[in-house]
């Protein structure tokens, strides 16, 4: 299984990052391998629909489930058809957040947000 967690920096010691969408990286942790690796979001800097982007950047990457904060609408529109599992993280590092889930501590993400959509 492949764990995607939005984060502040490439480091399994950072916050993890309270935009889903405009984070600089994710963290994808394989559970199996108990490996992890970081992606450059490359949809941080976009005017709009960050969040669609991101969505679909981590179903390119094989994720099976998210942990974040937050999720926006149109995120999880591309998310949960792919079968994007939705959890809500904790206020602790990504490590901290893989951990609590490898011991089932997460809840899953209930509400998913209309989503800030800018000039409107």
């Amino acid at each position: 299984m492949i764990l995607a967690i939005p984060s502040d920096k490439e480091s399994l010691d950072s916050a993890i990052c309270v935009s889903f969408g405009r984070a600089p990286f994710y963290c994808l942790f394989n559970t199996e391998e108990q490996q992890n690796s970081f992606l450059v979001n490359s949809a941080a800097e976009s005017p709009g629909g960050a969040g669609i982007k991101a969505a679909q950047l981590l179903v390119d990457n094989k994720a099976d489930l998210l942990i974040t904060f937050r999720c926006g609408e149109n995120a999880a529109k591309v998310l949960e058809p792919a079968g994007v599992k939705l959890f809500k993280a904790l206020n602790l590092s990504v490590a901290d957040n893989i951990s609590a889930h490898q011991q089932n501590k997460l809840e899953p993400l209930q509400e998913v947000h209309a989503g800030f959509h800018h000039g409107h």
